[in-house]
């Protein structure tokens, strides 16, 4: 009689209102603090708004340019790939500079980055092999994520500063240099951006190594010890075992290091703010140029949309490498084989 009742109870309570009650909070504020500042930018890139306010806000097929013709839909999408006469090479604008560094910075830091995150996680729980403080290497390592980004770009500024820094003074005590060279401006433009790229690669190997760390530790042991028995290594368990489970956790990786370095701007704007040479200037910082001083914010919105459509796409595609082909095969033939048991 109580199970019965106890049934009837259970079918007349809808739990599911809590669990959108609960999701509400999230909900107002996407769609205040991320939703809306995202349409509203994307109307943006098609004004001719350029100062604070709305006043003189127009839609920029409703403007005329310098010759009396009203602008194209795309007028501000199609200033960012335009090359003035101030660009110094004279091949690309500042815009697909800024993209290019951007490119290439975050490539710089991140396969290093992903190729020693995976051996430290290999390395620390690899049974076998006994790794004593593991918690305080663990701890080490993640420590440079803790410091403020501010902190870091002043230190790394102090390190290879001109001419009193403790490089030049390394350099100069190993017999490598008479004078001091200046890192950050005239020795070579390109030292700057590396070293960019390595302030990014010690600040987050860290963050990676842990997240790594708790995948391999999600894989079944078992795995592991039947390897073993059958005469595998620790190079073919990594490379036939770890790797393979670990897709899902790397695919998190790929794509969270990715849309980050795409909105790449502390370091570079604290550290050097893109000199030398806009070596170092990536999309997120030509876009506050963009705002202050130039108070452009239309062609500042209409960078924010293309980059945003690049993460997507770039996203998208790191989706569609990393997919699972195998559960894909498996899924499309159980449909195949429920669509033949039902006569279709």
């Amino acid at each position: 009689m109580n199970k019965t009742m106890n049934k009837k109870l259970a079918k007349r309570i809808n739990y599911s209102k809590y669990g959108y009650l609960f999701s509400l909070p999230f909900v107002v504020a996407f769609l205040i603090f991320t939703l809306y500042p995202l349409l509203y930018t994307s109307v943006l890139g098609f004004t001719d708004l350029s100062g604070a306010g709305t006043e003189g806000f127009n839609f920029i097929w409703k403007t005329k340019g310098a010759d009396g013709e009203y602008l194209s839909v795309f007028h501000n999408f199609k200033q960012l790939f335009y090359v003035p006469a101030f660009v110094t090479d004279g091949s690309r604008s500042l815009f697909e500079t800024s993209l290019k560094n951007t490119f290439l910075i975050w490539i710089m830091n991140f396969i290093p980055q992903i190729v020693l995150s995976l051996a430290l996680a290999a390395w620390f729980t690899n049974k076998m092999l006994k790794v004593k403080a593991v918690g305080f290497f663990k701890i080490m390592f993640y420590m440079p994520n803790i410091i403020t980004a501010a902190s870091i770009a002043l230190l790394f500024r102090a390190f290879f500063d001109h001419p009193i820094s403790p490089a030049n003074d390394l350099l100069f005590r190993m017999g490598l240099i008479d004078e001091p060279i200046n890192f950050l401006n005239s020795f070579s433009p390109a030292y700057a951006r590396i070293i960019v790229a390595f302030i990014q690669f010690w600040m987050w190997y860290g963050v990676t190594m842990i997240i790594l760390v708790a995948g391999i530790m999600g894989i079944s042991p078992t795995l592991f010890e039947s390897a073993a028995i059958d005469g595998a290594n620790h190079i073919k368990a990594f490379f036939y075992i770890t790797l393979p489970s670990l897709r899902t956790i790397l695919l998190y990786v790929l794509v969270t290091s990715f849309v980050g370095g795409m909105q790449m701007f502390d370091i570079p704007f604290l550290f050097n703010q893109g000199r030398p040479n806009n070596m170092t200037l990536t999309t997120s910082l030509y876009i506050f140029n963009m705002i202050s001083p130039a108070r452009n914010y239309s062609r500042a919105a209409a960078a924010s949309v293309v980059m945003f459509l690049i993460i997507c796409v770039g996203s998208a595609l790191f989706f569609y490498i990393m997919r699972d082909k195998d559960k894909i095969k498996e899924r499309r033939e159980y449909k195949a084989r429920e669509r033949a048991r039902r006569g279709f």
